[in-house]
């Protein structure tokens, strides 16, 4: 199965990076990497070591209901492109020992039992594996450590 990995969408990451406000209503903050740890989630890279960066609330999904989880992330606060290679594993899904992964139904809901801590280098057949269940839409990949929200895989 072909996997499709992807980033924010652009204009709603203009918007932040333009002083727009977060999924708290906040204008996100600013900080400055340290080179570890910072993956923005738009061009799905390390934030450099002493690049400014955003730090805001963000939720995956536009409508509220229960399972629309607001978490922090981080954003290069200066314009970068857009991840262009959502069939390779992006660079920000290499650094961590493992991720948590959950499927998504259509709705936007948790398809239960798919959740999972699995290691980095089962990534993708463990992302695989959920999407061959026909009630999953897609797949959120989160830091195992933290819950924070990194990408999105679909079928490619």
């Amino acid at each position: 199965m072909l996997l499709k990995f992807t980033a924010l969408p652009t204009d709603k990451v203009r918007f932040l990076q333009n002083g727009g406000t977060d999924a708290n209503g906040k204008v996100p903050e600013h900080g400055v990497s340290d080179g570890h740890g910072n993956p923005c989630r738009h061009c799905l890279r390390t934030i450099p070591a002493g690049a400014e960066m955003l730090i805001l609330a963000y939720r995956p999904f536009e409508d509220l209901h229960p399972y629309a989880e607001t978490g922090p992330i981080f954003l290069c606060a200066k314009s970068c492109e857009r991840y262009a290679s959502p069939a390779r594993v992006p660079e920000i899904l290499t650094t961590s020992s493992d991720y948590l992964i959950k499927g998504y139904c259509a709705q936007n809901r948790i398809v239960y039992g798919t959740g999972k801590v699995v290691p980095r280098t089962g990534l993708s057949d463990a992302a695989e594996q959920i999407l061959i269940d026909p009630n999953v839409s897609h797949v959120h990949v989160r830091s195992a450590s933290n819950n924070c929200y990194l990408a999105r895989i679909d079928q490619g």
